[in-house]
């Protein structure tokens, strides 16, 4: 009984020996990681185990057949991304870190950089337009070869569908770091140059369909959501949720919560949804909504949700982003008055009153009514389309047929006239000019003139010696006298 006990051990040992890395493996029993798993950015790539240092004459098929023996006990898609890193070996005498070795002008470019680069001003697409070759050529020299392969990783399982390769893709858009940033629209160029080819083909008409959902706290969009996201995939539609979470103003945190609502949808593969914290960003969005719009049409999603953060009055930033608002409110959301108040009622383009069930059957029934008399005399925004007032019960599932049946009617009248490809032009100016405001702020307090002088004229302003206006001017005549 002894002997089978020590050869089980040996055999351990063997097992451990084969491992030329010296890592310490866990064997990971069948089901416990799928391919859906969402790894960190860049996972599988640079946390890869290196084998021992080699003699000089050794082959490169050697090194490859002992990276095999260390990522045999690693999931599959583990193992794959990293021999696709670790096989390109480098020949012996090379640089020690192949990824940090920059670019030669014009060369080594991927697939799709070098088609947008031999076309002068290049395709043009919307978000990105006008950039000439030289400048997408400057762009791409900066990466390293690890960049490049990730962008390459990211852009064809994106553009395949790949959940993982879209969720790793809005991280990547989210980051505020530089370099990042940098690679964020590079991903996107190459994912807004495919978005342009499929809807030419399309016929030019937009793939994908944006509807906007915003109201006050407690109005019951994500309860809404399961259940609507729900019905619209059972009718054969990819729905991607962009769920948006208001972040503490003291500890900067943010919960995240709007998933637990969507509890089955979170479970139906045919649904996407990705929480995102504000980080200050007023207006009920992130400022980085509009580029994962793009990056889940770019996946296969045909109808994206926004889902805004508990808004007032005045915040309506996703209707600039959307191709349909809709405004959620209570059946106790207020009277006729509060129906013709300017503000985000005027930029509605449908209205639901929620909950329409139970004792609020009846109340709900009165604020349809007087909301709709109240959005008679407001000011249109569309030629062809009047704002409806509509009912629904998310508890029952009552009125989502029919809800669904007017967001057609608005899809298909506003492409029918052409207004919607105008809406989407305009879009890109007001992205434009956003992207601009939120770093006006960083360059104007950076610049070298302008920061030497803010801690002498803060003391100032705190001590009452300069008031805060005539502070501004100081430091904005400062700024525009050394530009």
């Amino acid at each position: 009984m002894g002997a089978p006990a020590r050869g089980r051990a040996s055999t351990k040992r063997m097992r451990a020996s084969d491992n030329p890395s010296g890592a310490c493996v866990k064997r990971c029993t069948p089901g416990t990681i799928g391919p859906s798993r969402q790894l960190p950015f860049g996972a599988g790539v640079t946390r890869r185990s290196r084998p021992p240092a080699e003699s000089a004459g050794t082959s490169p098929g050697l090194r490859r057949t002992a990276m095999l023996q260390a990522l045999r006990p690693l999931p599959g898609g583990w193992a794959r991304a990293a021999l696709q890193g670790w096989g390109r070996a480098r020949a012996p005498g090379a640089a020690s870190r192949p990824s940090a070795r920059r670019r030669a002008p014009g060369t080594g470019l991927p697939a799709w950089a070098r088609g947008v680069a031999s076309q002068g001003l290049g395709p043009a697409p919307d978000g990105f337009p006008g950039l000439k070759a030289e400048q997408q050529q400057q762009m791409a020299q900066t990466l390293t070869d690890w960049e490049r392969r990730l962008l390459d990783r990211l852009g064809n399982g994106l553009l395949s569908g790949n959940r993982s390769c879209l969720a790793e893709g809005i991280t990547l858009v989210e980051s505020t770091h530089r370099q990042k940033k940098h690679l964020a629209q590079l991903l996107l160029q190459k994912v807004l140059t495919c978005q342009r080819e499929r809807e030419r083909l399309n016929g030019r008409r937009p793939l994908a369909f944006r509807l906007g959902l915003s109201g006050p706290p407690g109005a019951g969009k994500s309860t809404f959501i399961e259940k609507f996201g729900t019905t619209l995939t059972e009718k054969g539609h990819k729905v991607a949720v962009l769920a948006v979470d208001p972040s503490s103003k003291t500890s900067g945190g943010s919960l995240l919560g709007d998933k637990t609502r969507m509890i089955e949808l979170s479970r139906n593969m045919n649904a996407y949804i990705r929480p995102s914290p504000t980080l200050g960003t007023l207006g009920g969005v992130t400022r980085t909504t509009n580029e994962a719009i793009i990056l889940c049409e770019g996946a296969g999603y045909d109808i994206v949700l926004v889902e805004t953060v508990g808004v007032g009055q005045s915040e309506f930033a996703v209707a600039d982003m959307v191709d349909m608002f809709i405004l959620f409110i209570s059946p106790a959301g207020g009277d006729e008055l509060q129906g013709i108040k300017r503000g985000i009622i005027e930029m509605a383009d449908l209205v639901v009153v929620t909950k329409s069930d139970g004792d609020l059957l009846v109340p709900a029934r009165k604020i349809q009514t007087e909301y709709t008399s109240a959005l008679k005399l407001l000011h249109k925004k569309s030629k062809s389309w009047k704002p409806k007032v509509m009912r629904v019960s998310s508890k029952y599932g009552e009125g989502f047929t029919e809800l669904w049946e007017k967001m057609v009617e608005f899809h298909t009248t506003l492409v029918a006239s052409g207004e919607l490809q105008i809406k989407r032009q305009n879009q890109q100016k007001v992205w434009m000019w956003n992207i601009i405001r939120e770093n006006i702020t960083e360059y104007f307090c950076n610049h070298p003139a302008v920061r030497n002088q803010i801690p002498s004229l803060e003391e100032k302003v705190v001590s009452g010696d300069v008031t805060p206006g005539l502070a501004a001017d100081i430091l904005l005549r400062t700024f525009s006298a050394v530009e």
